[in-house]
């Protein structure tokens, strides 16, 4: 399908819409669904015979590489005393806790208890265990239903590992729920906000189309003046189309989020974003943002190379424009107890019944992970990586 194609499926945008139901749900108190894989941590950050800390939703969770590779994801705390398994230390394939030694297998069970004579009262079965993969430099877990898990597929990334494209990996914890995400990156007349970094640049929207899981916006984008940063222009393959006006296609697929720019005079994109949003606290007011940045090589070789570091210094900047604004719009949420929005663009009216419909309402909790020191710990202090 041509980008023409594309716009034309795209303009053929749902008709009837209203003011959000005040009886509906407040956006900001469902959480995400937790029968889907999400990634937690960055696979190189997690080294054989080491342990690291990570949350889903306020359930904290540790993740351990085995001597022979292997990942396994444990809930964080020994079935004893309680003390988090992440403090623990791995031997072999096993993860000992590091206050009585008490040993765990991979799926949680309790394999070992140094001290247990024959015959002494039978040990707790362990603790759960979660199902772990690791594709794309991620490790993903899945915190649902267990029984669902083989049967729910990976996101499809096709332009990971390709040799026409290179890879920067982002991982950093944003202070909002993870619907402002979502609302951040789909709706794309917020570009008011990035105006020292790109210039006045003119967002048309070409259509959208949306269903039960999924709402898809086409943009057109204009530069109208201002200055633009060079990097910019790199990541929109300036020096290869030559063009002023690139299509961009952004996606919510639930529960992931894609973006693909196509510059003018162009037969493919010259990058693919796909991201997750995964909730870390117990009242999902915080998540850890994790980005796939799948930039195209151009033609000169070792030219992305040489750009690398100012395409990341890029996005960086732009990524922190767009944090300042959705942490603001959780500190009012925060303030006024609720959503005061006054939406007014029907993309994201869409966008929010996509994100309500298919998460699950955010339940108070006694203990775990609602408090915020206790999930300090799991945070993961991120950055921008890169992969060839």
């Amino acid at each position: 399908m041509t980008e023409t194609d594309r716009a034309s499926a795209l303009a053929a945008q749902p008709a009837g819409h209203r003011d959000p139901d005040p009886a509906k749900a407040d956006l900001r108190r469902v959480g995400l669904h937790p029968d889907h894989w999400y990634p937690v941590a960055l696979s190189r950050r997690l080294r054989r015979e080491r342990v690291l800390a990570t949350a889903f939703a306020g359930e904290r969770i540790a993740l351990f590489r085995t001597r022979s590779g292997e990942v396994h994801a444990l809930e964080d705390r020994c079935a004893h005393r309680q003390v988090p398994l992440s403090m623990g230390v791995v031997e072999g394939e096993t993860l000992r806790c590091r206050y009585h030694a008490w040993a765990y297998r991979g799926d949680g069970r309790v394999s070992q208890i140094p001290y247990l004579a024959k015959g002494d009262r039978r040990p707790p079965r362990g603790v759960r265990g979660y199902p772990v993969r690791e594709a794309y430099g991620l490790v993903f877990v899945f915190p649902g239903d267990p029984q669902r898990a083989a049967a729910t597929p990976l996101p499809e990334l096709p332009a990971f590992g390709s040799p026409r494209y290179r890879t920067m990996t982002y991982s950093r914890s944003v202070r909002c729920h993870y619907s402002f995400m979502h609302e951040n990156l789909l709706d794309m007349n917020h570009q008011f906000l990035h105006r020292g970094v790109v210039g006045r640049l003119h967002p048309e929207l070409l259509g959208y189309r949306s269903d039960e899981r999924s709402v898809e916006a086409g943009y057109l984008f204009t530069h109208t003046g201002g200055r633009r940063n060079r990097s910019a222009g790199l990541l929109a393959s300036e020096g290869i189309g030559g063009g002023t006006a690139d299509v961009m296609t952004i996606r919510t697929e639930y529960p992931y989020q894609t973006l693909e720019l196509v510059p003018e005079n162009a037969d493919r994109p010259a990058f693919r974003l796909w991201a997750a949003y995964v909730p870390e606290d117990a009242e999902q007011r915080r998540c850890h943002a994790y980005g796939l940045l799948m930039i195209e090589k151009p033609r000169i070789p070792g030219l992305l190379h040489l750009a690398w570091p100012f395409v990341r210094r890029f996005t960086e900047r732009v990524f922190a424009e767009d944090r300042m604004a959705v942490e603001a719009e959780q500190r009012a949420w925060d303030e006024q107890g609720e959503d005061r929005n006054h939406e007014v663009f029907p993309l994201i009216l869409d966008v929010r019944e996509v994100l309500r419909a298919n998460g699950v309402p955010i339940e108070a909790r006694p203990a775990g992970c609602g408090g915020a020191s206790l999930c300090e710990g799991a945070r993961l202090s991120g950055g921008a990586e890169d992969q060839e």
